[in-house]
């Protein structure tokens, strides 16, 4: 099966930090099926061991909440056992939602394959290699 990469991306930073998720999890020689929120269903992300789960921060530091809060507060009560890679980018403040989503994951009972992938407005060169290597990771897992 197929590891889903999900995310929401306002600007397209998210969506090129998937895109390196994606190409990493290839790297791996595993197979990525990259997904904007809007598009996945929650049952075919709980059907899967492995995930990659992206959104950057909005408002006073936390996800998305039209679409992608919705999906991961549905999601979270499915998460234990599964191995999983998060990952976004920020404006302002300094990371404080990646934190957040993490303790939400490992409390459900997910396993942080890395750190969570964050960069601070459009992805440098060191975030494209950072969500590749974490890709990798997650296609090794």
């Amino acid at each position: 099966m197929a590891i889903p990469v999900i995310f929401w991306t306002g600007s397209g930073n998210t969506q090129t930090m998937a895109i390196a998720i994606a190409d990493g999890i290839k790297a791996a020689g595993a197979e990525a099926d990259m997904k904007l929120v809007s598009e996945a269903t929650v049952d075919e992300a709980a059907a899967a061991d492995k995930l990659a789960l992206g959104c950057p921060a909005m408002g006073a530091e936390v996800l998305e909440e039209s679409e992608f809060e919705p999906f991961f507060a549905e999601l979270e009560g499915q998460l234990s056992g599964k191995k999983v890679v998060l990952f976004g980018s920020y404006g302002w403040g300094g990371g404080a939602w990646m934190a957040d989503w993490a303790a939400r994951c490992e409390a459900a009972g997910a396993t942080l394959v890395t750190e969570g992938v964050i960069c601070e407005n459009a992805p440098d060169e060191a975030a494209v290699a950072a969500c590749m290597a974490a890709g990798e990771a997650l296609g090794k897992a």
